[in-house]
């Protein structure tokens, strides 16, 4: 009988772990006609996560433990929210309570992860049987790391982040750092335009490296053409990157627009001795580890 009341009433609150993600690699190809980059990129999931539980209301609720997180139309969770109630024509709103670990503006797409939490938990809490297909189609419309954060692991990227490749999972260590800034996606990328500089290609080395098994070389080709011009401006960037280095990593990059700089270290005991040493210094300093999805229902 109980199992019954629960079919007929259906999901009324949805628990989700929103897994953030580093670059491993992020080569700029072209600025494109529609104003976004060409990009092609290896993305991976890592153990950081926000916390967030939705249910059904009669409006749109949104409650936050961060003061700093947008509650309008630039929150990435309204905006997914929107979009779903328009295209599916829902007649009721959502309440969603949002526990954040991901730093703002950090490269590490809490806000994408976020939102790719929201179209999952709208189908499920709506019904609304969605395709994979459809489900990215969403994404895409909200942000350009949104579709990666609806499957994670490891993947190559391509276009605006909509053509997505899998690739055999790695396990790394890694400890990341964020010093105090927050840079935005679109200050990267006009750095990036105004240096006129030409990619690097750093994802071509990395995956061939990958598919001969060879993780060591694959580690050592990791890079971020965004962090060669976000590291002249800011010379922090550069900063954590020799410490990093300097505790024992065995490679270290910026992930996505930055600032947070991470290391890959392959022993437990260098990685807690920087991160000992580290916490002392910036704001945001977290021991973290690779994983092999987006997201979680817990």
């Amino acid at each position: 009988m109980y199992k019954n009341m629960i079919a007929k009433v259906g999901i009324v609150m949805l628990k989700i772990k929103a897994y953030a993600k580093i670059n491993l690699t992020l080569d700029v190809i072209s600025k494109r006609e529609d104003g976004y980059h060409e990009i092609v990129s290896v993305m991976q999931s890592i153990d950081l996560a926000d916390i967030l539980e939705f249910e059904k209301a009669k409006s749109v609720f949104f409650e936050c433990d961060h003061s700093k997180v947008p509650v309008g139309e630039e929150n990435l969770i309204i905006k997914a929210f929107k979009l779903i109630k328009q295209r599916y024509d829902l007649k009721e709103g959502i309440r969603v309570r949002l526990h954040k670990n991901i730093p703002l503006a950090a490269g590490l797409a809490g806000g994408s992860a976020d939102a790719a939490a929201t179209i999952v938990a709208l189908d499920r809490l709506f019904d609304l049987k969605l395709s994979d297909f459809e489900k990215a189609e969403i994404a895409l419309q909200v942000g350009s790391d949104v579709p990666f954060c609806l499957i994670g692991g490891t993947k190559v990227t391509r276009g605006r982040g909509e053509k997505i490749q899998d690739l055999k999972g790695v396990n790394l260590h890694l400890l990341l750092v964020k010093p105090e800034l927050e840079i935005s996606t679109r200050e990267a990328y006009e750095e990036w335009d105004r240096a006129g500089l030409k990619t690097s290609n750093f994802t071509f080395s990395f995956v061939e490296a990958l598919g001969k098994g060879d993780i060591k070389k694959a580690v050592l080709s990791i890079g971020n053409d965004l962090e060669r011009v976000i590291s002249r401006k800011y010379k922090v960037i550069e900063d954590i990157k020799k410490f990093l280095m300097g505790k024992g990593a065995i490679s270290a990059a910026m992930t996505g627009s930055g600032p947070t700089v991470y290391g890959i270290f392959e022993t437990g005991e260098e990685l807690e001795n920087a991160y000992h040493d580290l916490k002392e210094i910036y704001p945001f300093v977290f021991v973290s580890k690779t994983v092999d999805k987006g997201l979680e229902v817990l």
